[in-house]
Parts: structure tokens; C-alpha cells; sequence
């Protein structure tokens, strides 16, 4: 089950938040690119929150985002009057607790957009993340928009706590606005593979009611690349707005621990179907479940997630290394 239609912080799942965030006259319906095999879930979800997708973008295979972008880009220019329409893209399960800050942050933004800048959101950084991009903030060249310096890779522990140390570094939260021939212009000039597969593919698009099915072939032919690697750290013109807004992209156990109501001694119990978790002389703990019962004593700061026969313990403030665990498991 993919994270985006699960429920975390909230009772509605994070696709559903994420759509929630955009309602309102200055908001279209949602363009949503996804793959095929999550359609009926996706149109199910969007209509229990009265969100209905202008199109559902179904992808033949995985391509990374900057071919995602370019199939909503594509669709965007013909169903709202050309090339001219600006993009909202965002990621479908990210956290945003402020939405009054990141609508502001989008209305600072446009200015710069109508005159053809790719614009990025940069998060105000709170700890020296080494899980995250990093973007160094240049000089400024509208209220409150920079022009971004340089993309920084997910950096080694010291050259995240330099960053946040200096100030004017934020996180990359992988959220943009641009209009769709800004974008498509630059994903031309700097990954033509990409542009010419993906402009291909919804030429031969299959479309029924709202549900857009790209050439699978021409689609299959583009390359895989973000569109950070593809066009923001390649464009000439790229901004970024800092803002605040209580964003996390709940890319970890810790993130979720950091987000979810905590008891008097700090812990998160959660426990589904018959599971049940008992917790006695503990701190700083989560503790999951959805069959298993837990038994945890006289310990702190553990993360412990029963999923049927599968038990995951680690330290809190390590869960972004789980990917060793999984690799690990594969070989």
C-alpha cells in the first residue's frame, strides 16, 4: 500500500490531504500522475473528499518525476488554454501543517512564474537533515524570492550542520510552480530524450473519461532522471521562496514519531486489529502494530513496527538508514 493513500496524522490519507490543501477558487482541479495500478484507489479517495482529478495521468512504467511533470505539463497546456498555465507540482505525501503560509508563499511566487521562472519552495530548515536536499539561497531578486545558488545532494553530517549553521541554506522539499512552457522549454533545451518521449506519448494517448493512458512504447523510450537533475540545477532562470510551514515529507519512522500525538512520557502507541501494546517504564518510544502484541519495558528512544510476522527495532534517530535493513533482506 503506497504511503500516499494511507493515514497517518490525520484522518483523511496524505493524497487526500494533499489535495485538500489546493481547494479554492484560486486552485484548479488536480492533474494527477500516478500508476495504473492505483487508479481505482485514487478515484475513490478523491471522491470521498470531493476532489475530483481533472485528469489521471496513468503511467505505463516509472520514469522519475521530471516525465511525470512533463505528461501534467502536456496535459495542463491543452485543457487550460495553452502553454501559459501554471503548475502547482507536489508531491502527494508530504505534511504541510501551515497551509495559510505555503498559499502566501505561492502568491509571493507568481509574480516571478508569469515572467517565466522555475520557482522552488524552500523549507525553512530545523535540524542539520542529512536525508534531505539542501538549496543554497542567492541574491534577491523579488520580495522574498532568490535566486537559487547552487542544489546541494544529501550532505554528510557535518556539511549539514555547517549549512544550517550558516543560514542561508534550506531544505528542498520538492514542491515547484511554473508555468508549463517555462517548464517544457527548459526540459527541451536540457533533456530533449525526455521531452520528445514524453510529447510522443501524449500524442498517442489513450483517454477515457478522465483518465489519460500514455504510449506505453514512447513513454518506455524516455530516460529516468528528476527534475532536479533534468532542469532546476541546469535552467538558467530558478528561484526559491523560503518558507515556513510545518512541511515534512514523513519519510521516516522518526518523522512520523516527531508528527503524532505523544503521551506524558513521550511515546507513540498505535495498534491495529488485535494488536496491542504495552508499554511500562518507557520513553520516547513508537511502538506498531497491526496483529502482534508488544511488550516493551524499561527502555527509551526505540522505534518497534509488528507487521504480521515481520518485527522492525531500531534507535530512534537512525530510521533513515533503514534502507540498509532492505537491502540487506534483498541479498
Amino acid at each position: 500500500m503506497p504511503k500516499q493513500m494511507l493515514s497517518f496524522i490525520a484522518d483523511e490519507t496524505m493524497l487526500q490531504l494533499t489535495a485538500l490543501r489546493v481547494q479554492g477558487e484560486r486552485f484548479g482541479a488536480p492533474i494527477v500522475v500516478a500508476s495504473a495500478r492505483h487508479a481505482d484507489m485514487i478515484e475513490t479517495q478523491l471522491a470521498d473528499v470531493a476532489a475530483p482529478a481533472e485528469a489521471l495521468i496513468l503511467e505505463p512504467a516509472g520514469r522519475n518525476t521530471a516525465p511525470a511533470i512533463a505528461l501534467a505539463a502536456i496535459a495542463a497546456s491543452s485543457s487550460r488554454g495553452g502553454l501559459g498555465a501554471t503548475l502547482l507540482v507536489m508531491p502527494s505525501d508530504h505534511v504541510v501543517a501551515d497551509v495559510a503560509a505555503f498559499h502566501a508563499a505561492i502568491m509571493v511566487a507568481l509574480p516571478l512564474v508569469e515572467q517565466g521562472w522555475l520557482v522552488t519552495f524552500g523549507i525553512d530548515p530545523l535540524t542539520p537533515e542529512t536525508g534531505y536536499g539542501w538549496i543554497h539561497i542567492g541574491e534577491m531578486i523579488g520580495g522574498g524570492v532568490h535566486r537559487v545558488a547552487s542544489f546541494v545532494e544529501k550532505p554528510p553530517k557535518g556539511a549539514a550542520e555547517a549549512m544550517l549553521e550558516a543560514g542561508d541554506h534550506v531544505w528542498n522539499g520538492g514542491i515547484f510552480l511554473f508555468r508549463a512552457d517555462a517548464y517544457l522549454g527548459a526540459l527541451e533545451e536540457h533533456a530533449p530524450k525526455i521531452f520528445d518521449a514524453t510529447r510522443e506519448a501524449m500524442s498517442g494517448a489513450t483517454r477515457l473519461g478522465t483518465r489519460i493512458y500514455p504510449k506505453a512504447d514512447a513513454f518506455a523510450a524516455s530516460p529516468s532522471d528528476s527534475i532536479d537533475y533534468a532542469v532546476m540545477e541546469k535552467a538558467e532562470r530558478v528561484a526559491v521562496v523560503p518558507v515556513s510551514m510545518g512541511w515534512s515529507d514523513l519519510g521516516s519512522w522518526d518523522a512520523l514519531h516527531e508528527l503524532s500525538d505523544r503521551d506524558a512520557q513521550g511515546n507513540v502507541h498505535a495498534a491495529e486489529n488485535s494488536g496491542e501494546v504495552i508499554a511500562i517504564d518507557t520513553a520516547n518510544c513508537m511502538v506498531r502494530t497491526n496483529g502482534a502484541r508488544i511488550a516493551i519495558f524499561g527502555t527509551s528512544d526505540l522505534i518497534v513496527v509488528a507487521n504480521g510476522n515481520d518485527i522492525l527495532i531500531l534507535p530512534r534517530g537512525r530510521s533513515q538508514e533503514v534502507k540498509t535493513l532492505v537491502d540487506a533482506m534483498s541479498r
